[in-house]
């Protein structure tokens, strides 16, 4: 392996990731308005949500090979595509977050990439594919949007808190959420649910939203939403000490991590099924 790939910067990583998240974002847009423009050569929009997450990820896929043939890609449609090189990065891809948004036209919805290194994110960018917008981050060097570095919310009282969160699609887990979710409410501001991880933790990165919890997420679903939060400010982890994770990702400001972590553990959000 070459010096400069072992060696390569968040920057310069970020510098990698961007025009190919970029052009990952325009292809899912394209895709979905030729599906309503061109129905006769469409099934459902099921179909076209199926083929638009496996053609974007093909894509940033080859992209990244071409770039860096070292490295590893983590994606969520085709898992590992191959392990990374000893000192390689693996990119860890969600090629359409919010795919139900995606699905109705709702302008949500986001291709999320990031670069891991020795298993910490390094660099990541989230792109909302609908509008154009655009977060990015790096370990050490601050989240960004638009020229503008980002801060987290300065909110200290959780029941003055807007709060995002995410449902799962199991009934049996959904029937688990909205129980705790029934008895948060009275202790929050409010709930918000926009049904785009990546996004919402963005949000939380921007001061959008307070806070954000939610169970059932992959690696591609929090990991450059995730680094967006934590390098604006934000805590970003799992219940009791463990990391972010398919139990539980919280993330908010330290001021109200705390708050919420302990309600959550206290309604065992990390349960059910």
């Amino acid at each position: 392996m070459s010096e400069i790939r072992t060696t390569s910067t968040a920057d310069e990583l970020l510098e990698i990731a961007l025009p190919i998240a970029r052009e990952a974002a325009a292809t899912a847009h394209r895709m979905r308005a030729e599906a309503i423009t061109d129905v006769e050569t469409k099934s459902t929009l099921t179909d076209v949500v199926t083929a638009a997450d496996k053609a974007v990820e093909r894509q940033v896929i080859k992209a990244l090979r071409s770039a860096r043939p070292g490295d590893g890609v983590l994606g969520e449609e085709y898992g590992d595509s191959a392990a990374p090189e000893p000192g390689a990065v693996r990119w860890i891809l969600d090629p359409i977050d919010g795919t139900v948004n995606y699905l109705y036209g709702l302008p949500q919805y986001a291709v999320s990439l990031a670069a891991e290194a020795d298993g910490v994110v390094v660099a990541g960018v989230v792109i909302n594919a609908a509008t154009g917008d655009e977060w990015t981050a790096t370990l050490g060097g601050g989240a960004w949007r638009e020229g503008r570095r980002l801060s987290c919310s300065e909110r200290t009282e959780l029941s003055q808190s807007l709060v995002g969160t995410g449902f799962g699609y199991d009934a049996k887990r959904r029937a688990h959420q909205g129980a705790v979710l029934a008895q948060l409410i009275t202790q929050v501001r409010d709930i918000r649910r926009f049904g785009a991880a990546a996004l919402d933790l963005c949000a939380v990165g921007e001061g959008l939203l307070d806070a954000y919890f939610e169970k059932g997420l992959n690696p591609w679903d929090h990991a450059a939403g995730g680094l967006v939060a934590t390098e604006a400010g934000a805590t970003v982890a799992g219940l009791a000490g463990a990391p972010p994770g398919l139990d539980m990702v919280v993330s908010a400001p330290p001021a109200l991590f705390g708050p919420l972590h302990d309600i959550l553990v206290e309604l065992d959000a990390s349960g059910g099924a």
